[in-house]
């Protein structure tokens, strides 16, 4: 029975993940479970994408919001120099942690700060780091909030509007309960300077 539920389990993500993967291929946004709190995702690469998530939340694009990788050797293809310290952090965090990068690049430009920085992070959790490596691209992660309201802990309570307006909604972890905690966020340098922004 162990194996059955298992098993059945697997085939109901690896279908879901299929899914949200002709969602971004589209240029559509996704509600899925992250590594921390459900999120709105899509292509970080595509602008008109990146767009549409600033009117779900109803956010002031010169806010930017942070992309989800599989694998760290991927930073090169997102930073332009990728500081050293960068890669001890990433090894030693046994939380989730955003690393807010300098010098960002191959991103769409209105994802990417003024300043030129970007924040990624390198997932771990089941679910988002199969959908990176199937969508072979960054994918979005920002909390699927209207912004300025609160930040949902679980998927139900994910205001209807939110739903509402994106191309597909993600089945898996859809009944986890719990009170997931942010990432810690650390901003680097372009010479491996570090600032703690949350911790």
């Amino acid at each position: 029975m162990l194996l059955y539920n298992i098993t059945d389990e697997f085939q109901t993500m690896n279908e879901d993940i299929k899914r949200a993967v002709e969602a971004l291929r589209a240029g559509g946004v996704i509600l899925y479970p992250t590594d921390t709190v459900w999120g709105l995702g899509c292509d970080a690469t595509n602008r008109e994408a990146v767009e549409k998530i600033y009117k779900i939340k109803r956010r002031n694009n010169s806010k930017s919001m942070l992309v989800l990788i599989d694998n760290a050797s991927k930073l090169n293809s997102y930073i332009d120099v990728v500081p050293e310290i960068a890669w001890d952090l990433i090894d030693l965090a046994d939380m989730p942690l955003t690393i807010i990068y300098p010098n960002a690049k191959n991103l769409a430009s209105n994802i990417i700060a003024t300043d030129g920085t970007i924040g990624i992070r390198v997932t771990n959790e089941e679910f988002s780091r199969a959908l990176c490596q199937r969508f072979r691209m960054p994918v979005v992660s920002t909390s699927a909030n209207i912004s300025g309201s609160s930040t949902p802990a679980v998927f139900s309570e994910i205001d209807e509007e939110i739903r509402s307006q994106v191309d597909y909604v993600v089945d898996y972890k859809q009944e986890e309960t719990g009170s997931p905690a942010p990432s810690g966020i650390i901003k680097l340098g372009v010479s491996g300077e570090v600032t703690v922004i949350r911790e």
